[in-house]
């Protein structure tokens, strides 16, 4: 099999197993409050970033009363996203710049959405997929691990790894890659005890192979080493 006939099989994996279009993992209702969910889901589950924000919100829920906040009071209320000291930090720095150099406006380009305190290329990329529609590659952890199982990058660094999957995955399934894979992590393709035996990827997962073959018993792994099964 050729490696266009392998990522086909997997875009077209996907899309038979996963939804073509999954709502974005973080609740907000607008593009800033998107931005500071995203900050704050930094070494943080989404699950928990959705606990914290809905409070958040309430006391904070535009850009200039974030602008405004009392830096211990928004240190308290995302204590529990951990590195809280940092995030409440950045998210007021950003605040405080979204209006004095973009109008209050969340900006849409990746230079403006970098320049923000605490926003790098991950959180850019979600504000411009999920937001205005840009294609855009997102790696977390799940793109990271699962792009690598399956063989889709040879990298552990994120830029990298998204510029290796924007050279070889078509634009129009980026977005949905990124929603569809990272599902697919959460329920299969876990980090520590991934469900290989289950997954609908196994035929064309190499991670998932030699694992499944790691585990067979001594005496079918001897067989196959031979050529015996294949």
């Amino acid at each position: 099999m050729d490696y266009k006939e392998h990522i086909k099989i997997i875009l077209n994996t996907l899309d038979e197993n996963y939804e073509k279009e999954v709502p974005c993992f973080l609740n907000h209702t607008t593009p800033f409050q998107l931005l500071v969910a995203t900050i704050l889901s930094a070494q943080c589950t989404d699950d928990r970033v959705n606990l914290v924000t809905p409070d958040l919100f309430e006391k904070y829920p535009d850009v200039e009363s974030m602008a405004k906040a009392n830096l211990e009071e928004l240190e308290y209320q995302i204590k529990s996203t951990g590195f809280y000291k940092n995030k409440a930090k950045n998210i007021l720095t950003s605040s405080k710049m979204i209006i004095e150099k973009f109008k209050g406006e969340v900006p849409a380009d990746i230079e403006s959405l970098t320049s923000l305190a605490g926003v790098g290329r991950k959180t850019a990329n979600v504000i411009r997929g999920n937001i205005y529609g840009i294609p855009s590659i997102v790696v977390d952890t799940h793109v990271k691990r699962i792009s690598i199982r399956w063989g889709l990058t040879s990298s552990t660094d994120p830029v990298i790894i998204e510029h290796d999957l924007m050279k070889i995955l078509p634009e129009q399934h980026w977005i949905r890659y990124n929603t569809q894979v990272i599902t697919h992590g959460r329920e299969i393709c876990t980090a520590r005890s991934p469900k290989c035996g289950k997954c609908m990827f196994i035929t064309n997962c190499p991670f998932g192979l030699l694992k499944l073959i790691d585990n067979m018993p001594d005496m079918v792994k001897a067989c196959i080493d031979k050529g015996h099964m294949y």
